[in-house]
Order: C-alpha cells, then structure tokens, then sequence
C-alpha cells in the first residue's frame, strides 16, 4: 500500500514516514510519542486504544494508518483547549470514574462520540453507547455517573 507521509492529529498536520500497514495505534505512540491511546488487547475487543477520527470512535489498534487518510484524528491529548479540560475530562475526574486509568482515554473519547450522538442519553443509552469499552477495574457506574455529568453541561465536542 506504499508510505504515509501525514497525518492530521489534534488539529495539526504531523509528518510521519510509516508504512500504510501499520496501525494507527503504533505510529500515535511510537512516531508521534502520544502515548495517551492506550494498547489494551491488541484485538479491538477492550477499547482502551479509541480514538477518534473524523468525529466517530475508533479502535486504533485494529485501524491501519493508511485507511485513516486526510480524516481529522482527536486523541486524549488533543481534548483540552489551550490548558483546560475538556468537560467530559472534568466529569470523569469529579465522579472518580477512574482507578488504574489504563481504559480512561479510551472511555472518554468514546464518551465525546456518545454525548456528540445522543446530547441527553438515558442509562440504557450510555450503556449501549459504551458497549464494548471494558474496564478492568469495574468503575462502570462511576462511568455512567461521569456521562450524565457531561451531558448536563450541554457537553459537545
């Protein structure tokens, strides 16, 4: 499939030289040392490694750089804005919905793609939405805490 030579990561065109075959996943934590995307599972079964592109949840360990394209990229690390916490960032922290916080950036962004898809959801909705992301630790009900805190707060990414 031959070379990529660019991404748009967070809001900024990177220079990369990677092979198109590879994850997206290697080249965020190994080329650009993001290393906020998480390497869970390695099978795209826990989650821990989503992120967003083009505005929709991701498993960027199952994702192959070259398939990503010009699509805008958001990662942890590009949530906050100029020093602040995005609010679903914030929610997570004042309702303790992490522990160990391996799948927390995962659980975010796909947080950020729930509350963008449903700005009001109920506890099934942000059930259904979240299915899939697998905490270890089983913060779950702090998670669904965390989201209705968002969603309060008129959170749109």
């Amino acid at each position: 499939m031959g070379r990529i030579t660019q991404l748009d990561v967070n809001g900024v065109k990177r220079q990369i030289d990677a092979d198109a075959e590879r994850t997206l996943l290697s080249v965020l934590r190994d080329d650009l040392e993001l290393t906020g995307t998480k390497y869970g599972c390695g099978e795209g079964q826990c989650a821990a490694c989503t992120v967003l592109i083009d505005g929709q949840p991701t498993k960027s360990c199952l994702t192959k750089v070259g398939a990503v394209g010009p699509k805008p990229v958001v990662t942890i690390e590009g949530l906050a804005h100029e020093g602040a916490l995005h609010p679903v960032q914030e929610a997570f922290l004042e309702s303790e919905a992490m522990q160990c916080g391996w799948c927390t950036p995962g659980m975010i962004l796909g947080a950020v793609a729930l509350l963008n898809r449903t700005p009001k959801p109920s506890d099934q909705e942000i059930v259904s939405g979240m299915n899939g992301h697998v905490c270890r630790c089983g913060t779950y009900p702090r998670i669904v805490k965390a989201i209705h805190i968002a969603a309060r707060k008129g959170v749109r990414a």
